[in-house]
């Protein structure tokens, strides 16, 4: 093949080969001048002849060395340009080669200084303007002329070339440039460049109009088997590992009544299509990683208004290298009658299967080995902790936790040695959960594909946690009777030391050396009486004066209060909740409540720490979002005492609501507290809860019920507001008074300080000793003063016996429980005195005063 030939026209390269000629427009040359030549040439002559007029000798050998030295360079110049090491061309070296390449290059290419200078196009570009000289070439800006959005992209580009940016264009042009077509498609970028030192713009412009083509005719051909697949008679879908719905065909969208429109704004959930049991069983598969699983289902999808509609699934899922399931590829047959697409299967065969993964007794059958071989939909809702389903189990020894008699089990199904009891067995997917299972063998006629025994399981966990709740319910009311019992009777001792320390404190100046003794006595006493209160409040059975309280109210009397409780190191950030409810609870004890938790909150920060105490109402709407079953649904007012310290170990959160057990060193901790806290919430008709993380803190939640007073209750509060208070300053008084006590140093006290204040008083050790001392006296008693708990007559059924004699008789009850413990027993609308004991000398008259009028 013959080589191109090459020859200059000034600015303009014609490059010819055999077979046509193809040209390219170079402006980017700037050659040398004939001028400079000729003036270089002139000097060196002109010297050569001034140097022959001078007259020195040594001249002539001056004129011969400068005509050797420009020989010498005239022979290697010559050499030079043989070899290739000097070339004739412009300012800047050119790689011809390179420049070959751009100019046959089937890309577009341009370069322009400034708006429309062009320094260069290839023959491409040439071929696509459609120009036939330099003159009529024009720039890409003037070549792209059309539509509005055509123009916008021009003007992007040419943005670009001006800030010295690359930017990429694709641009529909109709008609297509040199009569092409009625239709082009070109790519069009731009990207900056420097000529000397200037700024300058490198365009390429591709025709990428078979290109679109290609991809219009493979859109339009994916089109049409997306339109086969959407009208298809059956139905497919493809659902995500997370159950998302990532593709519905138009076919399934018709028998489900959904809009396919709703996949623009985040589309549809297995659980929107599907049953839960369906549901279920869709995302219990799971296999090792590379595996192709494919199971048909016989299952029931959802319509949008709820109906069920039986279908047949073939449900493939691919697994990845990490074991996650992919999008499925899932068939689906309607099973309905009378619908387009139905699977003609026998109706007795699509009963059974509905009803089969309807039922909630989870049902499976194993192998030899315990392998499952099927299951239903209650089955694999077994395997799921919280709302996420767990893998699926490949062996009925996978459900359970080990240990729990299942291997004799099966090994005595499966050799029909005995009747097998039902096993009662803890979850493997999660050990709060629990299930009982009852195992069935198969039939040899019924042994051919494996099968040798059913398993049939229903989930106990709601009823072992029943179960637990009334254990545990049953022992605290164990303890709590054992307490109020033991109350009782310190009761009773301590109501003799305080009645015989006040006795002695009555007969001694403060200057006996005995009066300090006497006062220590008086004030332990008082002491044991605190403890014996906190006793009867776990017990519920100490004596509450409930009142209409504002929550909010009560927080902010006790700010101050918990400030000094908590100390320095600890922060208090009390939080109030708008609009509080009011409650129905007594005063002292609800603060006795709040003060408890912030010592024991504080006790658990020992290096400081954050004490929040948080109220809000709850309504019975939100009551199910706290997850205690034992709540029940109401308003409530909520209080919230959080720490930030040590946390409680879980296996003492069960324990701590008990009197006497504390986690604290000997000698800083009664155990009592938080007893008193449980026994006055309940006693309230509220509820208690406590969460704690090791390490992290804890939080107590006291549900108070809200109160809303009644017409009756409000008019009362009015009237008792309105009512002048009457203060009986005269302890003394006249008159006969009954008094029944079964303990004999409290009997024998208390009569001793009536007698001493002008009263006159028989004693009686039990009720029916005091009912035959009223009959001898023909019911002239002023006044019965009574115990409650007391051998072969109680007060209760005294004060019966006592109003049949006399109706008008008045009583007063003394007891160590609380007054709302006995009342019960007496018919409604008595009327009666209460005085809880211990009191003093002092509440004794009061009380008795009050009674007589």
């Amino acid at each position: 093949m013959r080589r191109p030939l090459r020859r200059r026209h000034g600015n303009r390269t014609d490059l010819t080969a055999m077979g046509g000629t193809t040209t390219a427009i170079d402006r980017s040359d700037k050659p040398g001048h004939i001028g400079v030549i000729l003036l270089v040439a002139g000097l060196l002559v002109g010297a050569a002849v001034a140097l022959g007029f001078i007259a020195h000798e040594w001249a002539q050998p001056l004129i011969l060395g400068l005509l050797a030295l420009l020989s010498v360079v005239g022979v290697f110049g010559l050499f030079a340009f043989a070899v290739g090491l000097i070339q004739f061309s412009g300012r800047a070296a050119r790689n011809d080669l390179t420049k070959a390449i751009v100019d046959r290059a089937d890309e577009g290419i341009v370069v322009t200084e400034g708006e429309t200078s062009i320094v260069y196009a290839n023959e491409a570009y040439i071929a696509l303007a459609g120009a036939r000289g330099a003159s009529d070439l024009r720039p890409v800006g003037s070549l792209f002329t059309g539509r509005a959005e055509v123009s916008e992209a021009i003007y992007r580009l040419a943005t670009a070339a001006r800030e010295n940016r690359k930017l990429s264009e694709e641009i529909r042009l109709e008609p297509a440039l040199a009569g092409r077509g009625a239709v082009g498609w070109y790519r069009i970028r731009v990207s900056p460049v420097r000529r000397d030192g200037k700024p300058a713009a490198l365009w390429a412009v591709s025709d990428i109009t078979p290109e679109r083509e290609r991809q219009e005719n493979a859109f339009q051909e994916l089109q049409h088997a997306i339109d086969y697949l959407d009208h298809a008679p059956a139905g497919f879908v493809s659902i995500d590992a997370d159950g998302e719905v990532s593709y519905l065909n138009a076919t399934l969208s018709g028998w489900l009544d959904f809009d396919l429109a709703r996949f623009g704004s985040g589309g549809l959930h297995l659980d929107d299509i599907a049953t839960p049991g369906a549901a279920a069983l869709v995302q219990a598969i799971r296999g090792h990683p590379g595996d192709v699983r494919i199971e048909v289902l016989d299952v029931d999808l959802k319509r949008r208004n709820g109906a069920p509609v039986p279908v047949r699934l073939h449900h493939q899922v691919a697994f990845g290298s990490d074991g996650r399931a992919g999008p499925s590829r899932t068939l689906v047959l309607n099973r309905a009658p009378g619908e387009a697409g139905t699977d003609r299967g026998s109706e007795a065969e699509i009963r059974f299967a509905r009803f089969f993964h309807s039922t909630p007794m989870a049902i499976a059958t194993v192998d030899r080995n315990g392998a499952i071989l099927r299951s239903n939909a209650a089955f694999a809702r077994l395997t799921h902790t919280g709302q996420q389903l767990g893998p699926q189990p490949a062996t009925i020894h996978d459900l359970v936790v080990p240990g729990g008699g299942l291997d004799r089990a099966l090994t005595d199904v499966m050799e029909g040695r005995r009747e097998v009891a039902p096993l009662d067995l803890t979850l493997a997917a999660d050990e709060a959960r629990s299930a009982r299972l009852y195992l069935a063998p198969v039939a040899a006629t019924e042994d051919g594909d494996g099968e040798r025994a059913i398993v049939y399981a229903l989930e106990t966990t709601a009823e072992r946690k029943l179960k637990d709740n009334i254990d545990q319910a049953q022992k605290m009311q164990a303890v709590g009777t054992l307490a109020g019992g033991i109350a009782h009777d310190f009761n009773n001792v301590l109501q003799v030391i305080i009645n015989a320390s006040e006795f002695l404190l009555a007969s001694h100046r403060p200057t006996d050396p005995s009066f300090p003794d006497i006062m220590q006595i008086k004030q332990n006493a008082y002491r044991a009486a605190a403890l014996v209160r906190q006793l009867l409040a776990f017990s519920r059975r100490q004596t509450l004066r409930p009142q209409v309280l504002e929550l909010g109210d009560v927080l902010s009397d006790l700010s101050l209060m918990l400030k000094r409780v908590v100390a320095d190191k600890v922060t208090l950030d009390v939080r109030q909740g708008r609009d509080l409810w009011p409650v129905k609870a007594d005063l002292g004890q609800l603060e006795q409540v709040i003060v408890n938790l912030a010592v024991n909150a504080r006790d658990a920060m020992g290096d400081g720490g954050k004490l929040t105490v948080r109220t809000r109402n709850v309504e019975r709407a939100d009551c199910a979002s706290f997850a205690h079953a034992a709540l029940p649904t109401d308003d409530y007012v909520l209080l919230e005492v959080e720490d930030s310290g040590t946390g409680i170990a879980p296996e003492h959160l069960d324990k701590i609501f008990e009197p006497f057990f504390t986690t604290k060193e000997v000698g800083k901790g009664t155990g009592l507290g938080l007893s008193m806290v449980y026994g006055i919430v309940k006693q309230t008709g509220g509820f208690v809860f406590c969460d704690s993380v090791v390490g992290r803190g804890t939080i107590f939640r006291i549900f108070l019920p809200r109160h809303v007073p009644s017409e009756e209750e409000i008019a009362a509060e009015a009237a008792i507001k309105e009512a002048p208070k009457k203060i009986a300053a005269d302890h003394t008084g006249a008159g006969v008074i009954l008094l029944v006590e079964d303990e004999d140093a409290v009997r024998a006290l208390n009569a001793r300080m009536l007698v001493s204040r002008g009263y006159t008083v028989h004693e009686a050790a039990s009720g029916v000793e005091a009912l035959e001392i009223f009959l001898q006296h023909d019911g002239q008693i002023d006044l019965v003063v009574s115990d409650v708990v007391m051998p072969e007559m109680d007060g209760p059924t005294l004060l019966g016996e006592l109003r049949q004699r006399n109706p008008a008789t008045k009583v007063v009850f003394v007891s160590g429980y609380a007054e709302e413990a006995f009342r019960k027993n007496l018919p409604e609308g008595e009327d009666f005195q209460f005085l809880p004991k211990p009191f003093t000398m002092k509440q004794l008259v009061e009380t008795v005063k009050a009674a007589m009028g």
